[in-house]
């Protein structure tokens, strides 16, 4: 019979210069040239080859693996190693650790509690491994020259939990916490390990932050190693620092959330807690520089100095993009407006009252009426029409935004006294004067709307100015609407004129009859309107009567 020895032998020469990863289901580590002497490994050569490696871990624990205090006696498992019941990974001395297991991210830490019972019957089962990761060799070399005395257990609310063997000594110099549990723990870990000390803090909300908390703890390049998780990860981490009173870590995290960009949902987030914890002013000053508006103007002046801006603009459509953007920012259903004061009226109106100074200024150069001013035609290198079209717009503008905030009553009184301009309208070219009835046709919707409310002697005044104007232009706003809605403006514009006495519904109904007797369709269409005033007039004050 063969000697089985010899046959042993000849196996283990054949396989000599084969290099085999190590499997954790092996007693002993196989011999290899490849791999260095190390007083925490010692070679077996009457043990069999090892086995290919098993698939990668995906939590649980496998039946089959050797406990870890058996492999602890013969010098196989490194005492740095995190536990695990699951699965148990020596760590080679000359190479870096390897990738976390990823843990699912969950809401940031609410409570903290140490020495509290598990919640599962049987954690075990549950236990999870964590090695915190190094981006460089050289770090982890530095902590091989320390001793992993400690013994972290971290309990979830959810049941899992994570084991950690990590130096007691860096761990207590960053976090009073920590040195104030170690200090207190008298439990120690029955295992080869005599002098490993065991501490647990119980009802961790978020597994997955705290993890990474301590593995800040041990990083070196702090700042790198953020950039890394990202900076809603950065948030759920600095609020796990200041529970554990790590205050290099909260340093780290408010340098780097300041130095990035946030959503609005990290800005609230931020908000939230910076109300909750009391965080050092002297190193929360640049965050709070971006959450806080401290010294900024005021918004009601800002915005009246926008609106300033904005009717000064020289491009159309950039004037109108900004129009649109300080409309949204001043609309009561804007998420921007938290208060529904309103704006400065003196300012606005002063607004008012300079484009339309401007206005009168440029029908007087259209109609020859009055001095030019020579230096604002040198100046001014666009057609005349274009600009009384920019003034046009602004005022109307300028109308809507008094209408939203109930403060356009005075702007119907300003326009009912442009004397001047309803002279020049007359003398002015069709092509350039109905631009003032743009202007009236704001007015008389917003009024036959009731989206403004005024006295009746205003209302008069306004009509008896600027209906005639309006029914000589009716026709090329209908060719030159610019967005104007006709069919609302004859609408309107017969319900402003139903808010008059009956005597004064007459005179301008009359006038109105006429004209479009005389021009058909190039005049607004006020029948439903004539017809109720007729009814009210002598139909109904005839069956009074009788």
């Amino acid at each position: 019979m063969a000697d089985p020895g010899g046959r042993r032998s000849a196996l283990r020469r054949k396989n000599s210069f084969i290099l085999r990863p190590w499997c954790c289901h092996l007693g002993a580590a196989p011999g290899s040239p490849g791999r260095r002497s190390s007083p925490h490994y010692q070679h077996h050569p009457s043990k069999p080859p090892q086995k290919p490696p098993p698939p990668p871990y995906s939590g649980g624990s496998f039946p089959s693996s050797p406990s870890p205090s058996s492999k602890l006696g013969l010098g196989i498992i490194d005492p740095r190693r995190i536990l695990s019941p699951g699965r148990v990974s020596p760590i080679d001395s000359d190479a870096p650790v390897g990738p976390l297991p990823e843990i699912p991210d969950r809401p940031s830490i609410a409570t903290v509690k140490v020495d509290s019972k598990p919640k599962s019957s049987d954690p075990l089962s549950k236990q999870r491994a964590l090695v915190p990761e190094r981006p460089a060799v050289e770090d982890g070399a530095c902590l091989r020259e320390r001793s992993l005395d400690l013994r972290l257990s971290l309990k979830g609310k959810d049941g899992r939990s994570l084991v950690l063997e990590l130096d007691s000594e860096t761990l207590c110099e960053s976090s009073a916490f920590f040195a104030s549990m170690v200090l207190n723990s008298g439990q120690k870990v029955s295992d080869a390990l005599a002098d490993c000390r065991k501490i647990e803090v119980a009802n961790v909300e978020d597994l997955g932050a705290f993890k990474e908390t301590i593995e800040l703890i041990f990083e070196k390049d702090a700042m790198r190693w953020l950039m890394k998780v990202g900076v809603s990860r950065a948030i759920d981490i600095l609020e796990v620092s200041s529970t554990i009173m790590f205050d290099r870590g909260v340093a780290s995290c408010l340098k780097y959330i300041e130095a990035v960009p946030w959503s609005e949902s990290d800005e609230e987030r931020l908000k939230n807690l910076f109300a909750r914890y009391p965080f050092d002013e002297a190193i929360s000053e640049d965050v709070l520089a971006r959450l806080l508006p401290r010294g900024l103007k005021h918004s009601e002046d800002l915005a009246v100095q926008l609106i300033q801006s904005i009717t000064n603009g020289a491009n159309s459509n950039a004037r109108k993009e900004m129009q649109s953007l300080v409309n949204g920012l001043l609309s009561k259903s804007s998420v921007y407006q938290k208060d529904l004061a309103g704006l400065n009226k003196e300012s606005l109106y002063h607004i008012c009252q300079s484009c339309l100074n401007s206005l009168v200024e440029l029908f007087e150069e259209a109609s020859n009426s009055g001095p030019v001013n020579q230096m604002t035609i040198v100046k001014e290198t666009k057609p005349l029409i274009e600009r009384v079209s920019k003034q046009v717009e602004n005022l109307s503008w300028l109308l809507e935004i008094l209408v939203d905030k109930q403060m356009a009553e005075d702007f119907v009184c300003l326009w009912a006294t442009q004397d001047g301009l309803i002279r020049m309208h007359e003398m002015a070219s069709p092509m350039v004067r109905y631009e003032l009835s743009r202007i009236s046709a704001c007015v008389f919707i917003a009024l036959g709307r009731g989206r403004l409310q005024c006295r009746g002697d205003i209302r008069s005044s306004v009509l008896r100015a600027w209906f005639g104007p309006m029914l000589e232009d009716f026709g090329w706003l209908q060719r030159c609407s610019k967005g104007l809605d006709m069919r609302m403006l004859e609408e309107s514009l017969g319900q402003a004129l139903l808010t008059l006495p009956l005597k004064q519904q007459q005179s301008f109904f009359e006038e109105w009859f006429q004209y479009f007797v005389g021009h058909g369709t190039h005049c607004p269409n006020l029948s439903k309107a004539f017809q109720v005033w007729w009814r009210r007039s002598f139909v109904r004050s005839s069956e009074a009567h009788g």
